[in-house]
Formats: C-alpha cells, structure tokens, sequence
C-alpha cells in the first residue's frame, strides 16, 4: 500500500500537460503514492452544469494532498451559452472550482514563493527571494455581491448613499481570518530565518476591513519580538517592490492585494511559469501553478512546466518529504543554471516533456 493518497486534478488546457510534466519527476524521484484522478474544469460544466462535482469534494476529502493543473473561467453569460441544451433553462451559475475548493475546505493560507533561480534571463534582478501570504478565503473574494443592489436594503440608513442600479462587493474581513493568516506569516518567517514581516494594506482609505487586518497585525506582531515588521499601502508597495525588492522578505495581505502582488512578485522571478502556489487549511491542501488553462497552446506541449514542478515541491513540503522537496528544488535549480534546456518562454525551443525529463535527470 502506497503511503500517500493524492487527488490528481489536470483539469483544462495545458493542465494535462504540465501534470504529465510533474509526474515524470515525481516518479523520478521515487515519491511512494497513489494518485487518484479528480474530474474538476470546463467540460464538466459544459457536461454537468458543475465544474466542481460533488465526487471530486469526496476524493478530496479522502486523501492527504492534492495537485491541480489549470482551470478555464468565464463571464456569467458565456458559461451558460457553452451549456448543454438541456442545462441551459436551469438557472446554473458557474463559479470558479478554485475558489470554491477554497472556501468549501478552508483553505485560508495561499502560500506563494518567489524565487529568481539563477541564470533565469527572465529574472528583474539575480537574488530576489520573497514569500507572499494571501488569505485566501475573505476579503472581496468572499463572495458576497450584488449585481443590483436590493432596493429594500437602500432604504436603510447605512446603505442611503448607494444610487439606483448600483452593482456592490462586500469586502468582508473578520478578525479570525485576519489573525490566522498573519499568524501564518510570522510561523512561517521563524522557522525558516526570514528577517522581516511586511503587512500590505491601505487602511488609510479603507478603514474598516484593512484598519482591522492593520491593527490585528501590529498586535501578532509585537508576539514575535525577533523578527522585524513593517507595514506598506498597496499602492506604495507596488512601486517600492519594483525599485529595491531586497527590502522585503515575507510580505502578507487580505486577498485582492495579495493576488495583485503575488503576480507582480511572480513576474520578478520568470513570470507565471515559474510561480507555484499551496492553498492550504487545517486537514486539506491543494497545491497548483498560478498560470491559467492557455486554450491556445493546449495539445501542443509547449507551455513551461516548472510552476507545477514546484508546486509538487510545495506538496512534498506540506507533507514533512522535506528532502525530496529540497532535492527537487536543487534540480530545477540546476537546470536553469545551465541554460541548456529552455522552454519558449525563456527563448528556447524545449517542449513540456523535455524540460521535465532534464528536472528528472538532475535529481
């Protein structure tokens, strides 16, 4: 019997392709599991009138990790004109399976790396190591809006200033969401010798939801007296990660702002195909590149496939295999040093398959 149990959910586009590229190296390096496929994506939507079935939450909540490809999302009208005929009358609305999976398992922590390997030439400067910590369950991605604001609820005091045909998104933040993921944050920093926490915000303009997540930072943070912490608007920081990214270490943020920088920290070290991410919650974890499905380039095997190579790092982490992830993160960082095998991305001509198969030879 294997000793883990892992949802294996390649769902849309290049997805397939870059988690066919993650188990070459995976079996390369002798990781003892037992992956069980995950129907979770576009085509079931299309299908089923859910990307998200109900037997995929089952097999997520049975085994101990899962590794997800890349999903396919559209607008509202979109989704329900790729329905099936007999779909299309049932008033389905299509919601992101990511997100979902998200708040249906709790899963608060996007746990996201940024790391320029060197030798990279798509990196903005050699040395760049940041860590972002991005709630992942509240904020404005909490899912709670108003396409048309109700006009019964204009007509209370609070809500006296909407104007008619106003579309509202509450940005929700509690005080257990915001202390739990700065927690995170300064957990993560300590046990791994980073110098400094940066809470990002602007609870100079957003009082309430951001004053809170402001506010419940300076109070973990005077807990943890032996590692630096500052505080940045997200307007500020934007600029400041770009001009000296070496002042900042581990940066964590309410969700919208987390998102937003996340990328930014992405693009510094490669761009989207070298950033993998862990969404993870008390009993489940799923771990993903953070690039879309890319339609355009399905089937063709020609997509970069190291964000998902190191979102299995990630896995490996997450469940204590601390040095099979390092042996991992040592081969990819190889393989960029040398230069010799290079996907498009990165100016050369090496296919999805091929740039796994190096990873795999260097472990």
């Amino acid at each position: 019997m294997a000793k883990y149990k892992i949802a294996w959910l390649p769902g849309d586009g290049v997805g397939a392709e870059v988690m066919e590229a993650a188990r070459i190296v995976l079996d390369a390096l002798g990781f003892d599991a037992e992956y069980h496929h995950g129907d979770i994506g576009w085509e079931f939507w299309k299908k089923e009138g859910d990307a998200l079935p109900q037997r995929t939450i089952d097999l997520l909540r049975s085994c101990d990790a899962a590794l997800f490809g890349a999903i396919t999302s559209k607008p509202a009208k979109a989704a329900a004109e790729e329905l099936a005929p007999e779909l299309r009358d049932k008033g389905l609305s299509y919601r992101s399976p990511i997100v979902r999976m998200r708040q249906l398992f709790d899963l608060y922590i996007c746990f996201r790396p940024c790391k320029a390997y060197p030798g990279n030439p798509l990196n903005y400067k050699e040395g760049i190591d940041l860590v972002v910590f991005r709630e992942n369950t509240e904020d404005l991605y909490f899912g709670l809006e108003f396409p048309e604001f109700p006009e019964n609820l204009r007509q209370l005091p609070e809500f006296s200033r909407i104007p008619e045909k106003a579309a509202v998104s509450l940005k929700v933040n509690t005080r257990r969401g915001c202390e739990r993921i700065i927690e995170a944050a300064f957990e993560y920093a300590r046990k791994n010798n980073r110098k400094k926490v940066t809470c990002v915000h602007k609870a100079n303009v957003v009082r309430a939801s951001d004053g809170l997540f402001l506010s419940v930072f300076k109070e973990v943070a005077a807990r943890y007296p032996d590692i630096a912490s500052d505080d940045a608007n997200i307007d500020a920081l934007t600029m400041w990660l770009l001009k000296n990214p070496f002042n900042y270490d581990v940066l964590v943020a309410p969700n919208l702002y987390g998102d937003i920088i996340s990328d930014l920290c992405a693009q510094m070290v490669g761009g989207l195909g070298f950033a993998s991410s862990g969404n993870i919650g008390e009993k489940v974890a799923v771990f993903e590149p953070t690039h879309g499905s890319a339609p355009k380039y399905a089937g063709q095997y020609k997509v970069n496939p190291i964000a998902t190579i190191l979102a299995a790092k990630l896995m490996l982490d997450w469940l204590g295999e601390k040095e099979m992830a390092q042996r991992i993160d040592n081969a990819v960082a190889k393989v960029i040093a040398k230069g010799e095998v290079r996907t498009y991305d990165m100016g050369g001509n090496a296919t999805t398959l091929e740039m796994a198969k190096a990873i795999a030879a260097e472990l």
